[in-house]
């Protein structure tokens, strides 16, 4: 059975929820991670948590639509931890309205964080891969990428990922880089709770509802995505590329 080495790893949105859970599974299974996100204090929070906890880890503060922020933030990583062969793409916001509604600006601002910010990372970071002959790349996609009322922008972005995803398998796998999509269902996070105060819901009673169409009976927690990423990630995985799991509790795709 392979034996996982220590590699270099970058988790963007990494400061809270999914991200910060991803981070923190990588880190616990002896990689080096940089949280980088938009919130740089909370990025440098969480990875100050890594280190207390015998990881390592730093915070880097980068808008991933930012091309030359994003070449800088790769390489202080690189500076810092070495060079990166790990990345999550997990940056994302939402901007949910009906169609009639929805603004350009909630249009371009989603498509913008979640498609031009995982294509500049990814680009920032592939050369660091395939000069190490060794690479993974987990993109985040969602449910919502089979379509979501009141989510055209968010649903057009996180379809967009799996063709993203899957282009990048194809290019990249002669040079033994794999890339692969985790799509979560609905997850116990800060972007969750927001949706569910919009709709005048706490959030526990926005997740026993949504739990009700879930067939395990119960939301997911980020650990759930974390696992996932993880799996994606390890040196056991290297046969499957260019795949999107659905971590839903239930069928999906």
């Amino acid at each position: 059975m392979p034996t996982d080495q220590p590699r270099t790893a970058i988790v963007t949105g990494g400061a809270r929820g999914i991200g910060a859970a991803t981070a923190r599974r990588l880190a616990a299974d002896g990689h080096a991670v940089a949280v980088l996100d938009l919130l740089a204090e909370q990025a440098a929070e969480t990875a100050e948590a890594i280190t207390t906890g015998g990881g390592r880890a730093i915070g880097v503060g980068v808008d991933v639509t930012d091309a030359d922020a994003v070449t800088a933030a790769v390489a202080r990583v690189t500076d810092e931890l070495g060079a990166p062969t790990i990345l999550v793409n997990n940056a994302g916001i939402l901007r949910d309205n009906l169609l009639f509604k929805m603004t350009e600006d909630d249009w371009d601002d989603v498509l913008r964080v979640h498609l031009r910010g995982a294509f500049l990372v990814t680009r920032a970071v592939q050369k660091h891969m395939v000069d190490a002959g060794w690479g993974r790349v987990v993109n985040l996609s969602s449910t919502s990428a089979l379509g979501n009322r009141g989510q055209a922008n968010y649903s057009a972005a996180k379809a967009g990922m799996q063709g993203f995803t899957k282009t990048l398998a194809i290019e990249l796998g002669k040079f033994g880089v794999t890339a692969n999509a985790i799509a979560p269902g609905v997850i116990a996070t800060d972007m969750i709770a927001a949706t569910a105060e919009r709709i005048g819901m706490t959030p526990e009673e926005f997740h026993a509802a949504a739990a009700k169409d879930v067939p395990v009976g119960r939301v997911g927690q980020p650990e759930d995505i974390a696992a996932a990423a993880a799996f994606f990630c390890s040196e056991e995985a290297s046969f499957v590329s260019g795949q999107v799991l659905y971590v839903a509790g239930g069928p999906k795709a």
